[in-house]
């Protein structure tokens, strides 16, 4: 099952040590078999205020979003972004092709059950 890198970045300023990041960030990646889906455009926002950009780095798994995020090479850079862009960074596991949004809110139904907070 895939797993995502998700970054919510707010103030960005193009930095020559963020352009040097973006240059090197790809060969970061390569190992662990991550690729950009998203990378920062503008979002066409339909509901609610999102102020920043956003950028989604997909992996084979988890463990290879792991060991990206953690290895020395994905470190050696961290910082070039860090030090001039605020943002939040996620590591989020996807759902595989059969998933059923059905299937989950019976599932979440069944635990609110269980604790004793039927879902009104």
């Amino acid at each position: 099952m895939p797993a995502f890198g998700f970054a919510h970045l707010r103030g960005r300023r193009h930095h020559s040590d963020v352009l040097e990041y973006l240059e090197r960030i790809q060969a970061t990646l390569d190992p662990f078999g991550g690729r950009f889906v998203i990378h920062g455009p503008p979002a066409e926002v339909l509901e609610g205020d999102w102020p920043g950009s956003m950028v989604l780095i997909e992996f084979p798994g988890r463990a290879e979003a792991r060991a990206w995020y953690d290895s020395p090479a994905y470190r050696a850079i961290l910082r070039l972004r860090t030090d001039h862009i605020q943002g939040d960074v996620l590591l989020i596991d996807g759902v595989g092709p059969d998933y059923d949004p059905a299937e989950r809110a019976s599932t979440l139904r069944a635990e609110a059950e269980r604790a004793g907070q039927p879902a009104a």
